[in-house]
């Protein structure tokens, strides 16, 4: 099949593309620099000129194509400090898998389309989240359900929700990557009470072999986890980054926290367990790679300045 990626120089991007040529698709990526463009065509994949805000260009290049694959998220709005922003973020998203899902409508070509496990504890869901799961409305959950709702407009629409640390060599701007930095810059790795708050996770490699899957397995209007843990505790997370960087690992109490994290405290702070016994059964998806912690003992996410 000949497959529209959005986001496809990104971090998932960069591990999605061989595997999909690796496995005879063709794939045609989303390119808002020149930059961008080289590294597709050195990965062996086309090109489309554009950005999320080019709502006729994303549609016609859907059109186009056997499939759509939509990874492409302004995490530099979502997370850049700016007032709204995480709203603003969503909003255009939410925006660009419509003009996705309308240019698929009636063909019954797979779409698929990136959400996330920690929506659920950011909406206040501290308990162990399943594929059968959902949120009536939301930010970033909207987006999800209308993308589910597409399967009645003739549209394979499929979500896969990433959990909140997807970790390897390929992550540079992550979560993990903002937790190092922020130790860096306090001095010290941090956790919030007694730590024991946890986070699912799942290597890159693994999440962009679960995309194809999706891509060529899923049913219509169906939700599946991109989380090879289930649960790895935010203590073990800061203890690791403290180790590699010689730095000192301190519990933080909820008043002293946000001096700490800053707006990623929601982040800092969240209880995110999330199970994939569905997709692993369903879709014969088998994580191989490396774990969290087996990746926060290598070198690459602290050799960076």
């Amino acid at each position: 099949m000949k497959i529209f990626v959005t986001g496809a120089s990104g971090h998932v991007g960069s591990a999605l593309i061989p595997e999909l040529l690796g496995s005879g698709h063709s794939v045609v990526g989303l390119a808002r620099s020149e930059t961008a463009e080289k590294t597709l065509k050195a990965a062996g994949a086309d090109v489309h000129r554009g950005d999320l805000d080019d709502l006729e260009g994303l549609a016609k290049a859907a059109s186009a194509a056997d499939g759509v694959i939509h990874l492409a998220y302004r995490h530099d709005l979502a997370f850049g400090g700016q007032p709204n922003g995480f709203a603003q973020a969503a909003q255009l998203d939410l925006a660009a898998v419509k003009a996705l899902g309308t240019a698929l409508a009636g063909t019954h070509k797979p779409l698929v389309v990136t959400s996330g496990t920690a929506l659920f504890a950011l909406h206040g869901k501290n308990r162990l989240v399943t594929e059968a799961d959902f949120l009536p409305e939301g930010l970033r959950v909207d987006c999800e359900n209308w993308a589910v709702s597409l399967a009645s407009q003739g549209v394979r629409s499929a979500v896969v929700r990433l959990a909140p640390s997807v970790h390897s060599t390929l992550d540079h701007h992550g979560f993990l990557a903002m937790l190092v930095a922020l130790a860096r810059k306090n001095g010290f790795a941090a956790y919030v009470g007694t730590g024991e708050n946890v986070w699912n996770a799942v290597h890159t490699r693994d999440a962009a072999r679960l995309y194809r899957l999706v891509l060529e397995k899923a049913p219509a209007g169906t939700r599946w986890h991109a989380a090879a843990e289930e649960a790895v505790t935010f203590r073990s997370i800061a203890e690791a980054i403290g180790k590699n960087l010689g730095l000192t690992v301190r519990s933080l109490s909820p008043e002293e926290a946000p001096g700490y994290f800053g707006g990623f405290l929601s982040f800092g702070q969240m209880h995110c367990p999330a199970s994939s016994t569905s997709t692993r059964t369903t879709l014969g998806w088998i994580p191989t790679h490396n774990t969290l912690l087996e990746d926060l003992a290598l070198p690459h996410y602290f050799s960076r300045a």
